[in-house]
């Protein structure tokens, strides 16, 4: 079943996220910047990039996440916002996708760098032109850090999990499918602020909160460390 489908029938499988869970997870310095990607912005003609699950709720869901983080890490790379939204536009048409910036690399990368080149070109994005044109071999970097860390469903080619730093923290995983998508600890099942909540509650106590849950004293330092690092 392919996660739309999913989704169709019970929304609760889209995974919930406020913007302020969107921020830390992404790393972004600015939640107003979030607001703006999947909102639009105040006064303005230019409407949002998203096209969002839960529209006029302030609620994100997995698969808008995964193309806030597409976003951002476009932006990061000199991408301007005119091309991105050209490009999500082309993209949902040509591809009949809702969330064409959530969508496995390896399908479409020859055909993400076409609608890029066609959306750069459309609005005069010189930069953009000559990264997707002419320069490959940073593309395909690029690419592959989109990719990193998430698991894409064969059948839809739509993210389907991801763990949002593989190399620090491989146990912990974002499934829209489990505790409404917030980060867990993979191996025991068990939301990270869970975890992170009772630590507090017992003085920083690894032991007493790995007996209170029975997991290792391993998996609750993992969930600690990784809500440590999201709140700095």
């Amino acid at each position: 079943m392919g996660m739309m489908r999913a989704i169709e029938r019970d929304p609760l499988l889209a995974g919930f996220y406020s913007i302020g869970d969107a921020t830390r997870l992404l790393g972004v310095s600015h939640a107003a910047k979030l607001r703006g990607w999947i909102n639009g912005w105040p006064n303005s003609k230019s409407g949002p990039i998203v096209e969002r699950d839960f529209k006029q709720t302030a609620t994100v869901s997995f698969l808008d996440l995964m193309e806030l983080r597409f976003i951002e890490y476009f932006r990061s790379q000199g991408v301007s916002m005119p091309t991105l939204r050209k490009a999500a536009d082309l993209a949902r048409q040509e591809w009949s996708v809702q969330h064409p910036f959530a969508l496995s690399d390896v399908k479409y990368l020859t055909d993400r760098r076409k609608v890029m080149a066609q959306a750069s070109k459309a609005v005069g994005d010189k930069p953009t032109w000559e990264l997707v044109t002419g320069q490959y071999l940073i593309w395909d970097a690029i690419e592959a850090s989109i990719a990193k860390g998430v698991v894409f469903d064969p059948a839809t080619h739509l993210a389907l999990r991801w763990k949002p730093r593989p190399g620090d923290h491989p146990d912990i995983v974002l499934d829209p499918a489990r505790a409404f998508g917030k980060p867990l600890v993979d191996s025991a099942g068990i939301p990270t602020d869970a975890l992170f909540r009772q630590w507090k509650a017992e003085d920083g106590s690894f032991e007493k909160v790995a007996r209170w849950f029975n997991v290792s004293r391993e998996q609750v330092e993992n969930a600690v460390r990784f809500e440590l690092e999201l709140a700095n």
